[in-house]
């Protein structure tokens, strides 16, 4: 916003940031070439690298997740092509603000000196907003580059899209990621205090996100450690613990352990007992519901579908008569987990799903399974060659549904103990179709 009240007086030579300033500001490319993981874009065939070679920009829209050079990008293009640099931000400016950067740059304009108005976060703005800007787009007094991390189609007018080319910004790989991690320990000329495996955790939890990485770089190296942080010491000092609890219910938990152990290892009296101890004793018939609900799920699964639908049609029936009726209904779900065929392939499925998300971050799906509600969408290849397995032989078409830097991946393997004997019988079926197909 400074540079709106600059008026027409000389703008002045930029400086390098300041030694305190934060790591991600003294990194910042200074020129195109620099920028990493872009390269689709900025590189001597990409879009942006073809622009700046002719010498001329048009309009453009930057759409990409935070953190992946949207604003560093529109500053060296002003630089690479003579523009002056004017940035606001549709988050703090409105229509007064507007009129004053487009006056402005009419003004400069006639004195030979182009404009690129950068507009971060430009989806904020109202479409009303947003039709303000074609004017001046379409006589040349800006070149608008406007930044976003909501889909176009769906955020920006269609006027909009129209007068400007939607440029598409990639989360930052594993290689854009360990780049940023060199050129910090090149400017603080020391290596991070991490082992390899938690090097490659900390550009894991980025999740394609330099800022982020780079403001946890810099947490690190704001303190002298005696070690390097292996991949549990790093997460433990990046992260607050979680607080403990309370030790004067201590026996609480203990009992509560041993209900949810005795179901687990199918003793149906021992799961009794502790249900006995813990409501004579005046515990909460609900907490212990939510308990035997979890156990359904954790320790049975698709073993026996029928737990969970035990523990449900229980707390039902408790909050239907209440005590003491109801706990008898309480009691026949513990008894029924208790004696109930156990896996727990489900719970694991679960977790090694979460932590490949959580790994991977933010893959894109493959695009043949992607909604295209718009023309924009269909253009860049949204739902293109989609198999609609309802036409398939046997209803199967045997597609792929994995993001295409992730191969397939086996997160849920039936025990064969209860139901899932059926459902492993189900998914060999399945992958023997889908290996015949491809």
């Amino acid at each position: 916003m400074a540079d709106l009240l600059t008026g027409l007086e000389p703008e002045p030579t930029p400086t390098p940031p300041a030694a305190d300033a934060p790591l991600a500001d003294r990194l910042r490319p200074q020129t195109l070439a620099e920028v990493v993981g872009q390269e689709h874009l900025t590189g001597p065939e990409g879009a942006i690298g073809r622009m700046v070679a002719a010498g001329r920009l048009s309009s453009m829209i930057l759409w990409g997740p935070p953190g992946t050079g949207k604003t560093t990008i529109a500053r060296l293009l002003a630089d690479a092509v003579g523009l002056r640099f004017l940035a606001i931000s549709a988050v703090f400016s409105g229509v007064a603000d507007l009129k004053k950067a487009f006056a402005e740059a009419r003004d400069h304009a006639r004195l030979g000196k182009r404009t690129l108005l950068f507009v971060d976060e430009i989806h904020r703005f109202n479409r009303a907003q947003q039709d303000g800007f074609l004017p001046y787009v379409e006589d040349g007094t800006v070149t608008l580059v406007g930044a976003t991390t909501e889909n176009p189609s769906f955020e920006l007018n269609a006027a909009v899209l129209s007068r400007a080319q939607v440029l598409i910004l990639h989360r930052l790989g594993p290689e854009a990621l360990g780049k940023l991690l060199t050129r910090a320990e090149q400017l603080e000329d020391r290596p991070l205090p991490l082992t390899p495996d938690a090097r490659a955790a900390m550009i894991a939890q980025a999740d394609g996100d330099g800022r982020f990485l780079l403001n946890q770089v810099e947490t690190l190296f704001s303190v002298d450690l005696p070690e390097p942080l292996d991949p549990a010491g790093l997460s433990a000092f990046l992260q607050r613990r979680v607080p403990v609890y309370d030790k004067d219910r201590e026996g609480h938990y203990n009992l509560i352990s041993a209900l949810h152990k005795s179901i687990r290892g199918s003793d149906p009296q021992a799961a009794l007992y502790y249900l006995a101890r813990m409501l004579t004793a005046g515990e909460e018939p609900l907490y212990v519901l939510r308990r035997l609900t979890r156990a359904a799920v954790e320790d049975i699964g698709l073993a026996d579908p029928q737990a969970l639908v035990q523990c449900i049609a229980a707390k039902d029936t408790y909050d239907f008569l209440g005590s003491p009726e109801g706990e008898l209904a309480i009691a026949q779900a513990c008894l029924y987990l208790a004696t109930a065929p156990k896996s727990n392939a489900a719970y694991k499925a679960q977790k090694a799903a979460w932590r490949s998300a959580k790994e991977t971050g933010s893959l894109m799906p493959p695009a043949n399974i992607l909604n295209a509600p718009t023309k924009l969408m269909k253009q860049i290849g949204y739902g293109a060659n989609y198999a609609y397995d309802h036409d398939a032989e046997d209803g199967f078409s045997g597609a792929n549904y994995w993001p295409d830097e992730l191969p397939p991946q086996t997160f849920y393997e039936p025990t064969g103990r209860g139901f899932e004997a059926r459902l492993q019988e189900r998914l060999a079926h399945w992958n023997g179709l889908r290996a015949k197909r491809r």
